[in-house]
């Protein structure tokens, strides 16, 4: 295993125009290969920020050929990198909602698997949205995962996913050095718990943390917070994009994570705690 890599979080502003979209997300993909990137993220619903092009979309993503699967594994393979597929919406047989699904891709293009979100952004937000209802047109996963690279071990979270440690520490326990968290963070929440959540993450979980995230102007209710960025095991923040479109981007050493973890043996130390009567 490889103890060095450069990790890399794209973060562009998402639009309804798909072409428009994937020749953003491309260009900021041949950036990161330039400046050396072996693992590159994209943000959460990179290629459609419009809830009513889903399905459609959903549909033809049904197998590997699908036009933004199949778009995927060529930046993938063109650029030699392992890519962290963002989200793209996955219709499956008999659904009548699609899946939030991140894909993972080798080096060689190869599609190694995916992770459906486990959690749905129901919540209520003082913003010119209000009201986010995902499990309106989303379906949820249940299953974490984890991939094995030469750069280390990649678990996969998407967004909403970055509140609920227990997600956190069951993929550290499955072998995680590096834990992405791919995102549309809004920007009331994002000022207020993007970043201490990030950092609390990294440092509880002693792991690096790639974050991409949107940022800007959506349509005329949604904006999101930027601030893509990569923290280390010691919860320092690498780098950071707080925003526009570009790359945060910085080189992790897996050797930081082992020697933290056998310093500040956090996993033997945890217990398991009967609720008092």
């Amino acid at each position: 295993m490889s103890k060095a890599a450069r990790l890399a979080a794209v973060q562009i502003t998402t639009g309804p125009d798909v072409e428009k979209n994937l020749a953003a997300i491309e260009r900021q993909i041949k950036q990161a290969t330039l400046e050396g990137a072996n693992i590159v993220a994209l943000p959460e619903v990179f290629a459609c920020y419009d809830s009513q092009k889903y399905l459609a979309l959903g549909q033809q993503e049904m197998n590997a050929l699908g036009t933004l699967r199949s778009r995927m594994a060529g930046w993938a393979k063109d650029n030699q990198v392992f890519l962290i597929g963002g989200t793209i919406p996955v219709l499956e047989p008999k659904a009548s909602k699609v899946y939030p699904r991140c894909y993972f891709y080798s080096d060689q293009g190869e599609e190694l698997g995916y992770y459906d979100k486990i959690h749905l952004f129901d919540v209520d937000i003082d913003d010119a949205q209000g009201r986010y209802r995902e499990s309106d047109m989303f379906l949820s996963g249940d299953d974490i995962k984890v991939f094995e690279t030469p750069y280390g071990n990649v678990g996969l979270t998407i967004c909403y996913d970055l509140r609920f440690p227990y997600v956190f520490d069951r993929l550290r326990k499955a072998g995680a050095d590096i834990i992405s968290v791919v995102a549309a963070f809004t920007e009331t929440t994002g000022k207020a718990h993007w970043q201490p959540l990030l950092q609390a993450r990294a440092i509880e979980q002693q792991c690096y943390i790639l974050a991409s995230n949107q940022w800007g102007q959506h349509d005329d209710k949604r904006r999101t917070f930027g601030h893509s960025m990569v923290i280390s095991p010691w919860g320092e923040i690498l780098d950071q994009l707080p925003s526009g479109e570009g790359i945060a981007i910085a080189e992790i050493e897996l050797n930081e994570v082992q020697r933290i973890r056998r310093e500040m043996p956090i996993a033997n130390h945890q217990r398991n705690i009967n609720p008092s009567d």
